[in-house]
């Protein structure tokens, strides 16, 4: 997607006409969602700046321009393109313009930086890091790249930035890969960026490379699971970006100080659905093991874990795999510091108490700080769906203080599922009225979003659409009661839904990976088989805990079934304080439904039970749409 597009001529004269900044709101308004001012001062500097660069004769007129171009499968956008061609190739130079006047050099982390954004100091990717890393994404991903072979040039502008004569931070010897892959140009150095502007687009396109870009395939994205054994095996399966890097760099960092000094530390990563948690904590994985660490990726749900472990059969030793994941209730009787990194995924899903019956241990948080030098929690509050569920920021806090461990804090805001769209998550928080957001009227561009009204359709097209790759799954709430686990009988219906003679079982499989059976698709897994995992599409069964009345989504947790172990003991809590247990009900269902609901990286299928419910959703659509 492209916000702004023209050719050179063309944009030389909207920079002129002041008219640039107009259109590219406009366009960002249709296309994106609201503009703010902050934004709109940046381009109306930058695009002085690069009018400047441009009023060339030797850059041909009809060479394409392209502001504001979305990067596949992530939220982040690319500043400025140039497409042309030169005497070897099709060329496009992918420009990131700063606006820094300042940078300091930061050692330890690679490709890492310090500069003031939003009137505060923090560290964030090089410049040349961070604009190789997007054209590295489109390269990996859109096949019009590839098949044509339409070179990509990345390089970085500090229009406001004055370089040192000498001991300059920006080329830094540590920068220096990044550097050469990704030249920087700073404050008086419009002519050099001109000259490499002309290097690599002699003849115009007249816009056909940007054409070629904005409307290639995308390849499918990778998954987690099955990136996962070339990850162990050492190969760069995912280039990180923006936050996903600096809270990379700055996990390793702790975790070498730790090693170092013994200091005892904990790292709270906050982050919602999609934000790349768990590629973050296996890469982490990986690399510290590499390293020679003692570290250990923790779940408290075995869904992910039972994924991992059968995609690693064959390629792993059993003993190895199960030496390097482990559910959280493995750590009661762990020594002090018997680990140097233990790595927790899923970190809301920790429980109090351990073992079949919950009745070892004192509390799975404090076990992990306790039998680790270094700790780190990836933790989404709004993902917690069960009673059980206690892991929360202020109990790692609490327990980080009363162990005496070092405690830090960061956050992770990048879009890497649901079409990368931060607006289709923001959408669905306004939606389900767990927060009110500015999404109210934008859910993103190309996520697909569809009510059905009669679940055979949605079944049929989710079907369809797992003839492809087996990666499109039928989830539901957990209204049905789970029989056919007990009968071990594959034609038992649980989910049924007599008003369209619609029959269904659970996920049958107990083996725990009923998300890559190629049999799945035809049943429907719940919120504890597919928490931590992710599809193309997700078809989503909302029954009747998740209704619509005079207004309000309400909830219902005695619709509920009675095998559902999600609200055990809610009975008791409505006795000793029903405000509270209403709400902590309230609360799980509509997280439940939230996360059923952000498991699909392309799409996302709704079918519910409460035909007002539907309504409501529907027309929630609808008013996306109209705007």
């Amino acid at each position: 997607m492209i916000i702004y597009e023209s050719t050179k001529v063309e944009f030389l004269a909207d920079v002129f006409t002041d008219n640039l900044v107009e259109h590219i709101s406009t366009h960002f308004a249709e296309k994106i969602g609201k503009v703010n001012e902050r934004e709109v001062r940046a381009w109306d500097n930058s695009m002085q700046y690069m009018y400047r660069v441009l009023s060339d004769h030797e850059i041909p007129n009809n060479a394409g321009v392209a502001i504001e171009f979305k990067v596949p499968y992530t939220s982040k956008r690319i500043d400025f393109l140039i497409s042309g061609r030169n005497d070897q190739s099709d060329s496009v130079v992918v420009v990131e313009l700063k606006q820094w006047d300042a940078v300091e050099k930061v050692d330890g982390k690679e490709a890492i930086v310090k500069t003031f954004i939003n009137k505060g100091l923090i560290e964030t990717p090089h410049p040349s890091y961070q604009v190789w890393s997007y054209a590295a994404l489109i390269e990996d991903y859109n096949e019009n790249v590839q098949n044509n072979k339409i070179q990509l040039r990345p390089c970085a502008y500090l229009h406001n930035y004055l370089m040192a004569k000498k001991d300059e931070p920006l080329t830094d010897p540590i920068y220096e890969f990044y550097v050469e892959q990704a030249p920087i140009f700073a404050k008086g150095d419009a002519p050099k960026l001109r000259e490499f502007i002309k290097k690599y687009i002699k003849y115009g396109d007249d816009k056909e490379n940007l054409y070629q870009i904005e409307n290639g395939r995308i390849r499918p994205s990778k998954s987690l699971q099955d990136s996962l054994s070339g990850m162990l095996k050492g190969n760069k399966e995912f280039t990180m970006i923006d936050d996903q890097k600096v809270v990379y760099e700055s996990a390793l960092d702790i975790a070498r100080e730790s090693y170092r000094s013994g200091q005892k530390k904990v790292l709270i990563v906050e982050g919602g659905p999609g934000t790349g948690k768990s590629v973050l904590a296996i890469n982490l994985l990986v690399q510290l093991t590499q390293y020679g660490h003692a570290v250990q990726y923790v779940t408290r749900n075995s869904a992910p874990r039972n994924i991992y472990s059968a995609k690693l059969k064959g390629d792993f030793r059993k003993t190895r795999i199960d030496n390097l994941f482990k559910g959280s209730g493995s750590f009661v009787e762990a020594t002090e510091n018997e680990f140097d990194t233990l790595i927790v995924d899923e970190a809301h899903r920790l429980n109090e108490k351990s073992g079949l019956f919950h009745n070892l241990g004192e509390n799975q948080a404090k076990e992990i700080i306790r039998g680790s030098r270094f700790s780190i929690f990836f933790i989404d509050e709004r993902q917690r769906v069960t009673l059980k569920d206690i892991g929360s920021v202020g109990l790692i806090e609490q327990y980080a203080e009363e162990l005496g461990a070092e405690l830090m804090k960061t956050k992770l805001s990048s879009q890497f599922r649901c079409d990368g769209s931060d607006g289709y998550i923001a959408w669905l928080d306004d939606v389900l009225q767990i927060r009110e957001t500015a999404n109210e009227h934008y859910l993103g561009v190309d996520y697909d979003v569809q009510i059905f009204s009669d679940p055979h359709e949605m079944r049929a097209r989710i079907e369809q659409l797992n003839e492809q790759k087996n990666k499109s799954r039928i989830v539901a709430g957990y209204c049905w009661d789970w029989n056919s686990k007990m009968r071990s009988d594959p034609t038992y219906s649980d989910i049924t839904i007599p008003s369209y003679d619609f029959n269904m079982s659970w996920n049958l499989d107990n083996t725990g990976t009923w998300a890559i059976d190629e049999k799945s698709v035809h049943e429907a897994g719940c919120i504890h088989t597919c928490q931590g995992l992710e599809f193309d599409y997700v078809g989503v069964i909302i029954g009747d805990d998740l209704t619509y009345r005079d207004g309000q989504v309400v909830t219902d947790y005695t619709k509920r079934a009675r095998t559902d172990q999600s609200l055990k003991g809610i009975a008791r809590m409505m006795k000793e304080d029903a405000d509270k247990a209403r709400k902590l009900a309230d609360d799980i269902i509509r997280n439940t439904y939230r996360t059923l609901m952000t498991r699909g990286q392309k799409g996302c299928y709704i079918f519910c039970t409460d035909k007002a419910l539907e309504e409501y959703l529907r027309s929630r659509i609808d008013r996306v749409r109209e705007v």
